[in-house]
């Protein structure tokens, strides 16, 4: 089982991806929005924001989130730092239920060509 420290280091990593990034890629990971992320095997929530292309971890939290993140996403640690690795693909992940992502219409279309 991935540990906090694991988890906070692939998002970490994922934000250095997308900040490294171009195209289309790079033009989804602009948005600003608020952002969260469960990870329900350990029971904790990382709060923060997509802006500027990277993703900022403001607040680590126990439990599952307690304010409703305009992107909210929802996995194991173990998920998140596969996905993150290059090890599990999102779209499989995401509908076979390992992974759930939540958003807004627009911001879906927009994310999309980061999974």
């Amino acid at each position: 089982m991935a540990t906090k420290e694991e988890c906070l280091s692939a998002l970490e990593k994922l934000s250095d991806n997308m900040a490294g990034a171009d195209g289309a890629v790079r033009k989804a990971a602009e948005l600003d929005r608020s952002l969260s992320c469960h990870i329900t095997d350990l029971d904790i929530t990382f709060t923060g924001r997509l802006k500027g292309g990277r993703i900022e971890v403001l607040d680590t939290l126990q439990g599952p989130p307690r304010d409703k993140a305009q992107i909210r996403l929802a996995m194991t640690g173990d998920d998140l730092v596969a996905l993150v690795n290059g090890e599990l693909n999102f779209a499989k992940a995401w509908g076979s239920g390992r992974v759930r992502l939540e958003a807004g219409l627009f911001d879906l279309f927009r994310l999309r060509s980061l999974l």
